[in-house]
């Protein structure tokens, strides 16, 4: 098995470890990834930078996306591991070029974060180098691996036994293998709010599923089956959707049948007098659908949607 050790900000470390989060933003000024195709599930280890150079903490990386810097605080807030935005934008300064206007961050969202006691961090990890800037890649099989995980999964373990006491519901779920970095992942964390619309936004390619609008911040994850009502931060009970229509899906004025069609209500029109610009999607086809099939809408609870949502 493969993981990544990650570089990050000891003032990052420092204000989410005590904070107990079901999922936090390990941000990179730069837009170009340090890892591609790394799968959803993978180990991500925390070690912090001077004065420390320890490892201090691990969770399980859920996905990365370039995101606008205010849209990336509107997503993820505090978990971005900072009080505001002024904050945010304090810690980011350093690491950019003198001069150089900072809009866009690489958010790599990291689920079930755990954040070990400093008597439980590993100083030194072997095959580390001084000029190692954002992390370095490890694998289990090798020595170098072995010795780092064999610290760090009793710990991570523990830390996530402690989370699913605190929540009352099991941590992980059953992950798809991923062949590139070597044997399948078998656990994974469940989604939270921030790692959902993330996840949902990069599946549907940046795109309404209705409409087909790219204009990122009026973008939103819509729940098919609402949360409040047991249904998942899963990428299979999403939709990416434009927000005025994320509002009418909602409120049971549009939806979209288990073969993908959109159905737009006649409330529209009876309640409000209006709505061209939507009836003239009734009866088309999403214009948009995620390419991977296991990101694809659940027909199950597309049809919960129709059968208890829908104002027919």
């Amino acid at each position: 098995m493969m993981f990544w050790v990650g570089t990050t900000d000891t003032r990052w470390f420092e204000f989410l470890a005590p904070r107990h989060l079901d999922e936090v933003n390990f941000w990179q000024p730069s837009v170009r990834s340090a890892f591609e195709n790394a799968p959803s599930g993978m180990p991500f280890v925390f070690k912090v930078k001077r004065p420390h150079n320890h490892i201090a903490g691990a969770g399980y990386f859920i996905t990365r996306s370039v995101l606008p810097l205010d849209l990336a605080w509107e997503i993820f807030g505090q978990k971005n591991g900072a009080a505001s935005l002024a904050e945010l934008r304090e810690l980011l300064g350093p690491l950019v070029g003198r001069g150089t206007p900072l809009t866009q961050i690489t958010c790599q969202v990291i689920a079930n974060p755990v954040f070990f006691e400093p008597q439980d961090w590993l100083p030194d990890p072997p095959g580390w180098s001084s000029n190692i800037v954002r992390g370095k890649m490890y694998r289990t099989e090798e020595a170098e691996g072995a010795t780092i995980w064999a610290h760090v999964l009793p710990l991570l373990a523990r830390g996530l036994e402690a989370q699913a006491e605190a929540t009352d519901s099991g941590a992980l779920v059953v992950n798809e293998p991923a062949a590139r970095y070597g044997e399948p992942i078998l656990m994974r964390p469940r989604l939270g709010q921030g790692s959902f619309r993330v996840v949902v936004t990069e599946a549907y390619n940046r795109k309404c599923a209705m409409t087909g609008e790219s204009t990122l911040l009026a973008l939103e994850a819509a729940h098919i089956v609402p949360y409040a009502e047991e249904g998942a931060h899963d990428v299979r009970n999403g939709l990416l959707l434009r927000a005025d229509f994320h509002r009418l899906f909602d409120a049971g004025l549009v939806s979209v049948t288990p073969d993908m069609t959109i159905r737009v209500s006649p409330r529209i029109r009876e309640a409000w007098f209006n709505g061209k610009a939507y009836y003239r999607m009734d009866g088309q086809p999403l214009t948009v659908t995620p390419t991977r099939p296991e990101y694809r809408p659940d027909p199950d609870r597309l049809q919960w949607h129709l059968k208890n949502r829908f104002q027919a």
